[in-house]
């Protein structure tokens, strides 16, 4: 701050102004993903095992009628009837979508399946 400044502010109002950019540091950021999700030269320990197939990252459906189904698998947007890896978006809810890839179908889940000992971990 400016000396003209900080000379006419109160003693107690001077040390709060030099103490908030300090005290502002210590937040953690919301957004930032968990640790064992990180790369292992950022967290040093190594990422998690990851299945072979698609990962489902986002969905956005519009509200009116008609409007925009938009996907987002393995960091690629993708409408109904796009293409996939040889697959095309079939179909999109809230919380899947399915490819079809001639008689095969996938269907990927936005939220996996919890484990099967997550009803023990929650009592």
């Amino acid at each position: 701050m400016d000396e003209t400044v900080m000379a006419r502010l109160p003693p107690v109002l001077m040390l709060l102004a030099l103490a908030a950019p300090a005290a502002a540091q210590g937040l953690p950021d919301p957004t930032r993903p968990p640790a064992n999700l990180m790369a292992p030269a950022a967290s040093g320990t190594p990422a998690p095992e990851r299945s072979g197939g698609p990962q489902l990252q986002s969905i956005l459906i519009a509200r009116h009628p008609g409007g925009r189904h938009v996907a987002v698998i393995d960091g690629q947007t993708l409408r109904l009837g796009d293409s996939y890896r040889g697959a095309r978006v079939d179909s999109m809810s809230e919380t899947e979508v399915v490819l079809v890839s001639g008689s095969k179908k996938q269907v990927l889940k936005l939220f996996p399946a919890a484990p099967k000992n997550a009803a023990s971990l929650q009592r």
